[in-house]
């Protein structure tokens, strides 16, 4: 063995590559070694050296960790911290047959012939240029200062934004309003201290329902106990929980469930994996919800909570991928529920008056007759009121708070709804 302890010019590391049998990398911790890809060049050797008949040959073995081994499928990939298994590996490399050799060598050499410098400069370049070639037909709109910067959103050219006056106008000449509130980051700011709505919010909703003209929804991914202890002072508003799977609908006090028959056998298959993560994890925690079961890592560290969640999201994808059940990844959390569980689903549903979320008023509720009202100066100032309720842009109204959380825009006519992009 020879160590060479000092900086090895260019000229006698191809030298070593090119007599080389065997390139072994074990570094613990790296980025794009190039090491490897140079092995394979210098085995390669330019057109023409050698012998007619003769096929390059060369071995590798990598540390897992280093970022250019999941592009050398043919390598023997190591776990560097373990010493027998890279000497299991060297040993392996040495003993590998000469035609062995010669495929894993063609193999690697396709590889880094065609992804050279060239090819990544046109790669990124094109993705550049796919990424911005709607830009010029968007609208850009200023949110305020950030921490260290100005914000911008790019939305596109058919997108309108929802101004205090025309809101207001459109408010007090309709004659029939629905009204669709997101909860955490709408009523509430994201990461609240206390979950609970204040006050401010439920005498907002309360001055929103008072109004007969009105049909006013609160849509969110927390349980039906939650929301149903905090609105229960407010019967006048819908309440959806677990993104919409149970619904209780306004001036009514039971929860319905839009999929009663639905299977959660695949819980019992999810939640050793979401235990496993969660002890792994420092600061991790799971949510146990009838329909769904919700990893959260807001808490744990940034990097290593991204990066569990990715593993975690991969390998729930994968047991899952015979199931009806679908795993997606939101603001510091891994879900797993039922496929068609949604938001928008439910909003579709309200929106065509399905019987589900429908019902006429008890009778000793005032408004059950079916004749329409004015707007009430109270629900008129309830809409303009929250504009200063916590995690609204200052300006936003109960119509904008709709547009906001579920992309919908209701226009001057007041009964017509239409998408927003």
């Amino acid at each position: 063995v020879c160590y060479l302890e000092r900086h090895v010019p260019l000229h006698e590391r191809i030298a070593f590559y090119t007599v080389a049998d065997v390139a072994v990398v074990t570094a613990t911790r790296d980025g794009m070694n190039l090491v490897p890809y140079e092995y394979v060049v210098c085995r390669q050797g330019p057109p023409g050296w050698a012998e007619p008949g003769h096929k390059p040959q060369s071995m590798l073995v990598v540390s897992e960790f280093v970022g250019c081994s999941p592009s050398l499928s043919g390598a023997i990939r190591v776990n560097p911290w373990s010493i027998d298994a890279v000497s299991d590996a060297m040993f392996s490399a040495i003993r590998t047959s000469p035609e062995h050799r010669s495929l894993r060598h063609d193999k690697h050499w396709r590889y880094v012939s065609e992804h050279t410098v060239g090819f990544w400069a046109a790669s990124y370049v094109q993705d550049l240029a796919r990424s911005t070639k709607q830009h010029v037909a968007m609208k850009c709109y200023g949110l305020g200062l950030g921490l260290d910067t100005f914000r911008l959103v790019a939305l596109d050219a058919n997108f309108k934004k929802l101004e205090d006056s025309a809101t207001m106008a459109a408010y007090r000449s309709s004659q029939r309003r629905l009204l669709l509130l997101d909860y955490d980051g709408t009523l509430i700011p994201h990461r609240n201290i206390s979950a609970a709505p204040p006050e401010t919010v439920l005498t907002v909703l309360e001055a929103l329902t008072a109004d007969t003209c009105n049909e006013v929804w609160v849509i969110s991914g927390r349980s039906q106990q939650e929301l149903g202890g905090w609105f229960e002072g407010v019967p006048g508003v819908g309440l959806a929980a677990e993104h919409g799977f149970f619904i209780r609908p306004p001036w009514r006090s039971r929860w319905y469930s839009r999929f009663p028959l639905a299977d959660h056998t695949w819980q019992a298959m999810v939640l050793p994996i979401l235990k496993q993560y969660c002890e792994c994890t420092d600061g991790s925690h799971i949510e146990v919800k009838a329909s769904a079961l919700v990893w959260h890592y807001g808490d744990a560290d940034p990097d290593f909570g991204n990066w569990q969640a990715k593993e975690l999201l991969d390998h729930l994808e994968d047991v899952l991928s015979n199931k009806p059940i679908e795993v997606i990844s939101g603001n510091t959390i891994v879900e797993a529920k039922p496929q068609g569980i949604s938001k928008g689903s439910l909003v579709e549903l309200i929106c065509k008056r399905d019987p589900l979320v429908t019902g006429e008023l008890p009778p000793s509720m005032p408004g059950s007759t079916n004749a329409p009202a004015a707007a009430t100066p109270d629900s008129a100032a309830a809409v303009s009121a929250t504009s200063s309720l916590d995690g609204l842009a200052p300006g936003s109204g109960a119509a904008a708070v709709a547009a906001h959380s579920l992309g919908m825009a209701g226009p001057a006519g007041g009964q017509q709804w239409q998408a927003a992009n």
